[in-house]
């Protein structure tokens, strides 16, 4: 992507973030609110222990998978008081089972399909899926990230050795992998700035960062925190940088500056958070998925995340 695309990209991207953002954040008092308190959105067992992915829609509904059962993807809508309301929103063909899903500026809904080794596509305004990406000699894609120019990262772990693999898939659907020989990769997230990738390992408890090159690959892999317990899942990041992170376990969800500082926990009524994804009017939502509960929570963060506005 040449330098002037991306900047037109990233002004986009930046006004509807702002725009987004105006109404609420000026009926909002960040000094009085209470932020980084977790409350329940979706009650127990209304999705199955899949369940994974959130991501939101240019609808403004949350969607997530494994809605009642694995192979399903549901959608969230929310009422005034914020308390959400789940329903099938498609059931996946056989063989496919929903995993990570990202949403390109288009509206159309990516999703990682781990048992049917694809990435999978809904066009927005439709249910219909289609094959973005055929990946055979992936072991799991499990989570993805989206640039703004629609390039897609998927983590692909291979959980029988704890092993796992690093994959780039282009906006034509093809796919490159990165790197091998990684730990368990699971969750991966891309900067505000798109000049980063974050991909965490799950078993091995730690977190890389990358350098992204203009053409989409990775350059310069350094260690940006390891925990001493429990195990990492999905993650996204807010305007400033910031990591969220799902610790698997734990109970909690991390949030990591970006030079690698543990600014606080955020302690979540399950143990088992899978993902996590930033919404609601201003995008200082954080909504969570937890599969011990097969439930979603949500606590309110200090800044909106990247994505929010797309």
């Amino acid at each position: 992507m040449t330098s002037s695309r991306s900047n037109t990209i990233a002004a986009v991207f930046l006004a509807l973030m702002l725009a987004g953002c105006a109404h609420s954040e000026a009926s909002t008092n960040i000094d009085t609110e209470v932020l980084y308190v977790a409350r329940d959105v979706i009650d127990d067992g209304v999705f199955s222990a899949g369940i994974e992915g959130p991501a939101f829609g240019p609808d403004g509904a949350l969607y997530a998978v494994s809605y009642g059962r694995d192979g399903t993807i549901g959608r969230v809508t929310f009422d005034a008081h914020g308390a959400g309301t789940a329903a099938l929103f498609v059931t996946l063909p056989e063989g496919s089972t929903g995993n990570g899903i990202r949403f390109d500026v288009d509206g159309t809904m990516y999703i990682a399909d781990y048992s049917g080794h694809h990435i999978l596509r809904i066009p927005h305004g439709t249910q219909r899926v289609e094959v973005h990406a055929s990946m055979p000699q992936a072991n799991q894609p499990n989570d993805i990230a989206m640039s703004p120019d629609g390039t897609l990262y998927a983590s692909d772990p291979k959980w029988a050795d704890n092993t796992g693999q690093l994959w780039r898939i282009d906006r034509s659907g093809t796919p490159h992998l990165l790197e091998s020989g990684m730990g368990t990769t699971n969750g991966v997230e891309v900067s505000p700035d798109w000049k980063r990738l974050y991909v965490n390992e799950s078993v091995q408890r730690k977190v890389w960062v990358y350098d992204i090159r203009a053409d989409g690959s990775v350059r310069n892999k350094r260690l940006l925190i390891a925990f001493d317990d429990h195990g990492m899942d999905g993650m996204r990041t807010d305007i400033k940088g910031n990591l969220y992170i799902a610790r698997y376990g734990a109970g909690v969800v991390a949030v990591v500056s970006p030079d690698g500082n543990l600014l606080r926990e955020v302690k979540l009524k399950g143990q088992k958070p899978t993902n996590v994804a930033f919404g609601g009017k201003d995008g200082r939502t954080v909504y969570v998925t937890l599969q011990d509960r097969g439930a979603i929570e949500a606590f309110r963060a200090e800044h909106p995340g990247r994505e929010t506005g797309l």
